[in-house]
């Protein structure tokens, strides 16, 4: 004799369903949605090197652009530079971009499911630069 679980699959599966919702309800899950990040504006005065759109569309290949220009060619300017970048948008928080899940890059990273490793390399903290090396830079 076969057990009710066999006779019925399609039963099992909507009970499976129905305890995971349930669990997901309880767990005081949003409804509707996933909320978007939280973004930390960037230092007031400060200007990006390209719109916002663009920027969330398109900074993984700037980046990889720069990578090349810089690495492979050479070429080093501070507009387009990473270091830029984390000395705009470092939280006030945590004074970097990539520390807590909520600090700038790794707010939208962990939206998007997208695994950062820029800071694997770089900092993610903006340079501390000491009085007498601000002294020295021309």
């Amino acid at each position: 004799m076969l057990c009710q679980v066999q006779r019925h699959p399609l039963a099992l599966a909507l009970a499976v369903v129905l305890v995971i919702a349930a669990g997901a309800a309880v767990a005081g899950e949003p409804a509707g949605r996933t909320p978007k990040p939280a973004i930390e504006p960037a230092k007031a005065g400060t200007q990006c090197v390209a719109a916002p759109e663009v920027m969330r569309r398109d900074h993984p290949a700037m980046l990889k652009h720069q990578r090349d220009v810089t690495v492979h060619r050479g070429v080093r300017q501070a507009r387009d530079s990473l270091q830029g970048c984390v000395d705009c948008h470092a939280s006030a928080a945590t004074g970097s971009v990539a520390q807590a899940k909520t600090d700038f890059c790794s707010s939208c990273h962990s939206y998007a499911a997208v695994q950062i490793d820029c800071f694997e390399c770089h900092a993610s903290k903006p340079a501390q630069r000491t009085a007498s090396a601000k002294a020295v830079k021309p």
